[in-house]
């Protein structure tokens, strides 16, 4: 009995080893070109979180700076009190390039992080799978960087979350922020999936260019 589980467990441990091994990374990846601005247009995901906000999410930017050491400093906007300020994030590279790690400190959650594809001026297609003590889901973002993406590129997102097992009703093409809205984000994944809220009148100028930006 001892063995026949022991058997089971060991070719569960293989299946999960060969699904993270099967997601490709872009080849000849050049990380200095995917810094920059890019809008988040699709977000496709199996996770309870997803679930319940799944109708809130927008269309939101992130900027993307390479770091010194050969990290990506992800910046977005998220409201505090009154106001829209900007907060970072990190990417932390692996041997793999093109391949990044994350842990989140506050939900003790591990973040495998890979560029799938993405020719930088265009669009970028960003796959996570996401492990915690409570389980295990996975993540694709399409990004481009405007905020339209032709319809060949939307195509190829939803084909690829299809691969990864997600069905349709988990995958999201995010409409993009009301006129004047200020960015209300939220860390998932180290992506910035955001909901989108009307800023007060006084908030005046500085509500508008986070908007913008």
């Amino acid at each position: 009995m001892q063995a026949t589980l022991l058997s089971i467990l060991g070719l569960a441990l293989l299946g999960a080893l060969h699904a993270q091994n099967s997601i490709p990374v872009q080849a000849d990846f050049q990380q200095d070109k995917l810094a920059g601005r890019w809008y988040s247009i699709g977000l496709a995901s199996n996770s309870n979180w997803f679930k319940d906000k799944k109708h809130l999410l927008k269309m939101c930017t992130t900027d993307i700076a390479v770091t010194a050491d050969g990290n990506m400093e992800v910046t977005s906007t998220y409201p505090k009190g009154e106001q829209c300020e900007k907060r970072n994030s990190l990417y932390i590279r692996t041997e793999q390039p093109g391949r990044f790690s994350y842990t989140n400190p506050r939900w003790g959650s591990n973040h495998d992080i890979r560029v799938v594809e993405t020719n930088y001026d265009e669009y970028a297609l960003v796959a996570t799978q996401i492990s915690k003590s409570t389980g295990s889901s996975n993540m694709v973002l399409l990004y481009s960087r405007t905020k339209e993406v032709a319809p060949q590129r939307l195509e190829r997102f939803m084909q690829f979350s299809q691969e990864q097992g997600l069905k349709d009703e988990e995958i999201l093409i995010l409409p993009q922020t009301v006129p004047g809205g200020c960015w209300v984000c939220t860390l998932y994944a180290l992506t910035w999936c955001c909901l989108a809220i009307k800023p007060a009148p006084h908030l005046g100028q500085r509500g508008s260019r986070a908007e913008k930006g």
